[in-house]
């Protein structure tokens, strides 16, 4: 029964919602900009969820970005642009809220766990990065052999380029651990989706990028 429920496919159907996703991120920014103070609401962090409860922090991290810094926002709503509408395209709309929530979801109970492990409890965690981790890993699925022109330049197959990705997270993580970027809660995204496409789709990654580059 279960099963059944875990593998029940949605009625296609395509809203543009990844453009209603940009635009609320957008005016969460904006709203922050206007009243700051609202961050220590909507950002996850631990004391405020094991102290004050605020267990909705788990979803409204996703859409709050640095106030300090305009390139955090631009870059990550950028990549959900052009990564995320061929994606909710190809699964549809549904499929595509449903991968987006659970994988910023996922990140930030990950996250959450990581920081009380490591005795970081002050630490603020924000932002669409994990959530768009596993946008990316889910295109370079959909779209095995798609390009990516880096510097608008060079092309790098996804698979290659999720692969680059993981490993300078992975490398940020053991050789950066002060520094600001969230890099587990990264990789948490490319972990997520990886389970989703398993569990959910029934589609093994390793074999569609063997397939697709025969």
């Amino acid at each position: 029964m279960l099963k059944n429920i875990i593998h029940k496919p949605f009625k296609y159907s395509y809203w543009n919602l990844t453009l209603f996703i940009i635009g609320l991120n957008i005016a969460v920014f904006l709203l922050l900009k206007i009243r700051p103070v609202l961050i220590y609401y909507l950002a996850l962090n631990v004391r405020f969820i094991t102290s004050g409860h605020m267990f909705w922090q788990f979803f409204t991290y996703m859409f709050v970005h640095d106030l300090s810094s305009f390139q955090h926002i631009l870059f990550n709503m950028l990549g959900l642009l052009f990564f995320g509408l061929p994606l909710e395209k190809a699964i549809g709309s549904k499929e595509f809220l449903l991968l987006y929530l659970l994988s910023g979801l996922f990140c930030g109970i990950a996250s959450f766990i990581i920081y009380i492990a490591t005795g970081m409890y002050g630490v603020f965690l924000y932002g669409a990065s994990g959530a768009l981790y596993a946008v990316l890993l889910s295109y370079s699925i959909v779209y095995p052999r798609a390009k990516i022109f880096i510097w608008g330049i060079l092309p790098v197959p996804a698979p290659i380029l999720i692969a680059i990705y993981a490993g300078i997270e992975i490398a940020s993580q053991i050789f950066s651990l002060q520094s600001g970027t969230a890099h587990m809660t990264h990789l948490a995204g490319f972990v997520f989706a990886w389970f989703y496409f398993i569990v959910r789709m029934g589609i093994n990654p390793i074999k569609v990028w063997k397939n697709a580059y025969r």
